[in-house]
């Protein structure tokens, strides 16, 4: 086997490795989950105040499930909430809980996009740069909300 073949084979196991590592983390919403099941039932339908609700009785009752503080989040900013405050505090949380949760990386910045605060959305990009080896929708997604941001100010 030549050095060439040896690369590609490592390249493909770590790939692979990588995509499992990805998709079994906390980070990966239980389909087995009820709160889920309403959560994802409400926003189906936009309802974002039933799906914040359904969050926040989630968060009741497992305060250190990352995913619940990120989705409640985002739910909140769906929902057109002005207290940015709160919105900020559970992706901070949900980051805390899980640093390499690309969902609340993506949404936080999105969140400091609505506020204005550039820089720090930069921040997440940043770290999603990092977490997305071989790229990803979050990454994607905000790099586009931040270059629309951006030319919505010139």
């Amino acid at each position: 086997m030549n050095l060439k073949s040896a690369l590609v084979i490592i390249a493909l196991l770590v790939s692979n490795a990588a995509f499992a590592a990805d998709t079994a983390g906390s980070s990966s919403p239980s389909r087995a989950d009820p709160m889920m099941d309403r959560y994802s039932a409400a926003s189906e339908r936009q309802d974002w105040k039933t799906a914040a609700s359904v969050m926040q009785d989630a968060l009741a009752k497992d305060p250190s499930n990352a995913d619940y503080h990120n989705l409640y989040d985002y739910s909140l900013r769906k929902s057109g909430t002005q207290d940015m405050d709160l919105v900020f505090k559970h992706y901070n949380e949900a980051l805390r809980i899980d640093p390499k949760h690309k969902g609340a990386h993506e949404y936080l910045g999105e969140a400091y996009l609505l506020v204005g605060n550039v820089a720090k959305a930069k921040e997440h990009l940043g770290a999603l740069d990092k977490l997305c080896f071989f790229g990803c929708s979050e990454y994607s997604d905000l790099k586009r909300a931040i270059s629309e941001h951006e030319a919505k100010a010139k």
